[in-house]
């Protein structure tokens, strides 16, 4: 009996390390957006996560919510100068998310300054 609660126990454990790895390192997709950069803000009251926004459209109506992590502080910095801005950002989505790294599923990883094509001479 004392060796079926061991495994049982152990079989838990290696439960959640699965899962919590399977969400840290899996990706569910990568990709490219572009549109005015509309809010960048570090907010929470715990965890302290950078959280934006991107406008795809001309109303407003198509919002993009992104997370930038800690880490990427190039990428921070990037947005705050482009604020505002037509941006081309390159993000990962994951499976799942951490309080610690944001809101979003989205976590943009490079950000450039585009050229709008809203703005037609």
């Amino acid at each position: 009996m004392r060796k079926f609660i061991i495994y049982v126990i152990l079989s838990i454990f290696l439960g959640i390390a699965a899962y919590i790895s399977f969400a840290y390192y899996a990706t569910y997709s990568e990709g490219v957006r572009a549109g005015e950069l509309i809010k960048l803000s570090h907010k929470g009251i715990i965890f302290k996560t950078w959280e934006g926004e991107i406008s795809r459209g001309i109303t407003g109506s198509h919002i993009f919510t992104f997370s930038v992590l800690d880490s990427d502080q190039k990428v921070i910095d990037d947005l705050n100068e482009l604020q505002g801005q037509y941006v081309k950002v390159t993000y990962k989505e994951r499976y799942k998310t951490f309080p610690w790294w944001g809101e979003s599923k989205h976590f943009v990883v490079k950000v450039e300054k585009e050229n709008s094509p809203f703005n037609i001479k």
